[in-house]
């Protein structure tokens, strides 16, 4: 694994200018319907950073913004219990710490080649979220409620390894396990993203994988887009939000495909 340090950025102007755009706009989409990485990434590999301190960097870049869009969903999560809360949030730190280890001592390229089929069954999975909600809700509802923890850790392992298409895989596994609410799935999303990024990035950072100057930059745009994006995704109708998710889904898993040819 590359280490990071300092910044490597030389043409500061421009590659700032777009790094903050991208975190903006991560922020947004994140709170919105998941995928943020797929424009804070490709930033960062453009402007040179090389790709396993570029993933590193990135997951602390959004980080920020799923605290600014969970704090945009303080209802919806006042309304869950707190001991669901806790326990789910123990077990996404758990699951993002795994994760980062495992890429902190395995190659970032083995592991790309599975993203894209990942994010198209998750994609996949969201689509046909209401059908699977409602045959949830009936005679196998009991035997899908006891998928939510197992899901749960294993999609924590994978945001903690790599952060692309997290936010797609926590809505689709709410809603398969019987959450009909999306605000609820949403705000659920954004807090479990926040803290298992959180313990992720504290893993990268002690592995020395972080490149400090972009990531504080991007840290306090991504947060910005994380708040107006909680806003927005209230406000847009629920079908326009689905939409958004599975054509976010869809463009993560082309751009992915088209990177392991």
């Amino acid at each position: 694994m590359e280490r990071a340090s300092g910044s490597v950025i030389t043409d500061t102007s421009l590659a700032f200018a777009v790094l903050a755009a991208a975190a903006f706009g991560a922020g947004v989409l994140n709170a919105i319907a998941g995928g943020g990485t797929f424009l804070t990434f490709p930033a960062l590999v453009w402007a040179g950073v090389p790709p396993i301190a570029a993933n590193a960097t990135s997951a602390l870049a959004v980080c920020p913004g799923y605290l600014g869009s969970t704090l945009g969903f303080r209802a919806e999560l006042a309304a869950l219990p707190r001991a669901l809360l806790a326990r789910e949030a123990l077990l996404c730190a758990i699951g993002g710490v795994i994760g980062a280890l495992l890429l902190l001592v395995t190659p970032a390229q083995v592991f790309a080649r599975v993203v894209p089929w990942l994010l198209l069954f998750a994609t996949a999975l969201f689509s046909f979220g209401p059908r699977l909600s409602r045959w949830a809700g009936g005679a196998h509802g009991a035997g899908l409620a006891r998928l939510r923890l197992p899901g749960l850790a294993a999609v924590a392992v994978y945001g903690g390894y790599f952060n692309g298409g997290l936010g797609i895989l926590l809505m689709a596994l709410y809603l398969v396990v019987g959450e009909t609410r999306l605000d609820t799935v949403n705000a659920l999303k954004n807090l479990n993203s926040f803290v298992l990024s959180v313990v992720s990035v504290v893993a990268f950072a002690l592995g020395g994988a972080i490149v400090w100057r972009e990531a504080l930059l991007m840290a306090l745009f991504a947060t910005l887009g994380g708040f107006a994006g909680a806003r927005l995704a209230k406000r847009l109708p629920t079908a326009w939000v689905r939409a958004i998710v599975i054509v976010t889904g869809l463009v993560m898993s082309a751009l992915f495909f088209l990177r392991t040819r």
